[in-house]
């Protein structure tokens, strides 16, 4: 079986994983419920669930008690997408090759939906603490579920990202909205999976890193994809950075050295991540494969 064909089957599990979290549709909040599953049911990389679970079996994890925050992790990252497609964010019309959610459900209604999934969110994560009452490590995890999601994380990230829109940026900033943006999500999943599998404070730390890098070298090859992809295959609309006049890793440095660094930068956590001295063959490989993705 070769990389691709084990990364389709995967992920495929870890949408099946993810699926079974999801609320059923009824009530008098059925739209409700509608929109967040049409945003959750949209396809995707499943990157952040995928990584957690990776990493959890890098350390020798093997129980279910991860599949809770998998599914958290991958609405918490939905629910910011809806809210990066609305018109008062980037004003985009397809996702992930549909209609977006405010398209199809309005306005308010994706707002909602975008509140829906983060808190359902974290009750999803804590079905942890019923799964293993005693493990120490659920609360850790939770810990840090909260922390790299909200306002020293992705939130965080994203509020100096809308606040600077449209304004030139120095590259202190621009790393800053990066590092929370877009990698404190990847760090987060990452750092789950370490916890919840036992590993040390020592090695968590060392993850966070991996993930840091895997981060910053995922939003530079996004910038790169964003002019030089189309949008049938990026599946969403190119160029919109330069629509909403942001500055950006490929603004910034030029696409020549953003791709050089992007090479550099995963190169770096591939040698932070060996120097744990654990196999994950798979996972090592698709640290590698985000280099060169196409969308």
């Amino acid at each position: 079986m070769t990389f691709r064909d084990e990364l389709t089957k995967r992920t495929e599990e870890v949408q099946k994983t993810v699926y079974q979290y999801l609320p059923e549709e009824n009530g008098y909040q059925k739209t409700l419920l509608e929109a967040m599953n049409y945003s959750m049911m949209a396809g995707g990389k499943r990157l952040r669930p995928l990584l957690m679970q990776e990493t959890y079996r890098l350390f020798g994890g093997n129980s279910q008690v991860v599949e809770p925050f998998m599914a958290a992790m991958e609405m918490i990252h939905t629910h910011s997408l809806i809210h990066d497609d609305l018109p008062a964010m980037d004003d985009d019309e397809y996702r992930r090759g549909r209609k977006t959610t405010h398209i199809v459900y309005g306005e308010a209604m994706a707002i909602l939906a975008g509140d829906g999934l983060l808190n359902l969110a974290y009750e999803t994560a804590s079905k942890g603490f019923e799964m293993e009452p005693c493990n120490p490590a659920v609360g850790k995890a939770m810990a840090v579920l909260a922390k790299k999601t909200g306002i020293t994380g992705m939130i965080g990230g994203q509020s100096v990202d809308v606040q600077q829109s449209g304004n030139p940026l120095d590259r202190g900033m621009l790393d800053f909205i990066y590092r929370l943006k877009t990698s404190a999500l990847i760090e987060g999943s990452m750092m789950i999976g370490a916890i919840l599998a036992g590993a040390s404070e020592e090695e968590t730390a060392q993850i966070e890193q991996v993930a840091s890098d895997v981060g910053l070298a995922f939003q530079i090859q996004d910038d790169i994809l964003d002019i030089t992809s189309s949008s049938q295959v990026l599946g969403k609309p190119v160029n919109s950075d330069e629509k909403n006049h942001k500055t950006t890793y490929v603004t910034m440095e030029g696409l020549e050295k953003a791709r050089r660094d992007v090479e550099e930068i995963s190169e770096r956590a591939i040698h932070t991540l060996d120097q744990l001295n654990r196999e994950n063959p798979f996972l090592r490989r698709l640290i590698l494969e985000l280099v060169t993705r196409e969308k």
